[in-house]
């Protein structure tokens, strides 16, 4: 086995260390009710500050920079099936009216959306055609975006009508896995880009 498939999976073996540690102190911080209390722009700027983070994580710490150029596109297309899960729980939680229906309606579909898009993806050879990856990728990518500014919006008319994203379990969006979407969004388009210049056989 050569070097290269090693070191690629020793980083994501490591990758794999720190994400579990992430998401146990984001479970620990929801358990213990400190992002109860959080504004609104305050939900915003940890979503976009921890993105922002893992982003620059893969820009200036080189063997991260390696792996993320290198990482098996699927892999990051998987991540986002968990959307199926989020969306439907949106759509949930809207019919117990614990989520505003201007929230939960366009982003418990879209996200339901963006996941069987996904399934199709995987599914087709299509994760192999940088075309449709990076036309799935747009969607996916607007749909996350939608969600983040609409919670906002929301937040800021009626801080008690987002109080849910803020409580376990979804705390862990904001505090976990969004920003995990939004990087994986980055990556796949630089990894779309790189698809298209490779030779067609």
């Amino acid at each position: 086995m050569s070097f290269e498939p090693l070191q690629q999976r020793s980083v994501g073996k490591n990758i794999a260390l720190v994400l579990a540690g992430w998401i146990l102190v984001a479970s620990a911080i929801g358990l213990a009710g400190w992002f109860r209390t959080a504004s609104a722009p305050l939900v915003a700027a940890t979503v976009w500050t921890l993105t922002a983070l893992i982003l620059l994580a893969c820009w200036k710490v080189s063997s991260l920079r390696h792996w993320a150029m290198k990482v098996d596109l699927r892999g990051l297309v998987l991540l986002h099936l968990t959307r199926f899960v989020a969306g439907s729980y949106f759509l949930f939680l809207c019919r117990r009216g614990e989520l505003p229906s201007a929230f939960a309606t366009p982003a418990g579909w879209g996200d339901i959306i963006v996941a069987a898009l996904a399934i199709l993806l995987l599914a087709l050879p299509g994760v192999r055609n940088w075309k449709m990856l990076l036309f799935w990728n747009m969607i996916g990518f607007a749909d996350i975006l939608f969600v983040v500014m609409t919670a906002l919006r929301l937040g800021l008319a009626d801080w008690q009508s987002m109080r849910a994203l803020r409580e376990l379990p979804l705390s862990l969006l904001p505090m976990f896995l969004v920003p995990l979407i939004i990087a994986s969004h980055v990556l796949i388009f630089i990894g779309a880009l790189r698809l298209k210049r490779l030779p067609t056989s």
